[in-house]
């Protein structure tokens, strides 16, 4: 039986046919983006599974080793954020595990889409543009890409649906990082959108509306 990363789930009110795995940020844990779901106000019958996460507790080095739930250990806040690459991947790999998971359960690849905020969004990359099997989408709310010199593209999501969003008052990640990464996702050949935000770090009633409506358009919802 394999080991899986808890998690906390909200399933559909009509059985799944769609799943979203969503990860949450530095220090938070799955409860983080829970309260969204209604949000998102997707139709009663879109069968979309919510599946968020939690991180291992780990030491974290700009914390002072403080351990906390982290996906990996971030070592400097310099504009290049030095992280462990290793533990980032780690961190993929055991989101990947529950991506096989869904797939067990009867989802179609087809119709997961791999979201994240902050630190998740940066494993989001490492998952979602690595992973052998086609995928519905990536989301990314707030974040880098830590890996982007060292990641392995697969041409299975090659065209991947992709928006990223970012607060232009973000004063833990700043936009910078967030536009970089979207350039980044540009100069790979990936047709990302790029959304932003007067905002810090965090989600506005303006952004996720936004994420409502790119989850439509990506999981071919049809609005009530």
């Amino acid at each position: 039986m394999p080991s899986y990363l808890t998690c906390v789930e909200i399933e559909p009110s009509t059985p799944a046919t769609a799943s979203v795995l969503w990860l949450h940020g530095l220090g938070a844990d799955g409860h983080d983006f829970e309260p969204i779901v209604p949000e998102l106000r997707l139709p009663r019958d879109a069968g979309v599974r919510f599946v968020f996460p939690n991180a291992p507790a780990i030491p974290v080095t700009i914390n002072g080793g403080m351990v906390m739930p982290a996906w990996y250990d971030i070592l400097a806040l310099d504009i290049g954020r030095h992280v462990d690459e290793q533990q980032l991947r780690q961190s993929a790999d055991a989101v990947a595990a529950l991506v096989d998971r869904e797939i067990e359960r009867g989802i179609d690849s087809r119709r997961i889409v791999i979201a994240g905020f902050s630190q998740g969004g940066a494993v989001a990359y490492q998952l979602a543009l690595s992973d052998p099997r086609p995928l519905a989408g990536l989301l990314v709310l707030s974040a880098y890409f830590p890996t982007a010199r060292t990641i392995r593209l697969h041409d299975a999501n090659r065209a991947l649906p992709i928006l990223v969003c970012h607060g232009s008052l973000d004063p833990v990640v700043p936009e910078e990082l967030g536009h970089q990464a979207h350039q980044t996702l540009l100069a790979m050949g990936y047709a990302a959108g790029y959304k932003t935000y007067p905002i810090g770090h965090n989600v506005s009633p303006e952004e996720i509306a936004d994420v409502s409506r790119w989850l439509h358009a990506t999981l071919r919802l049809q609005s009530q």
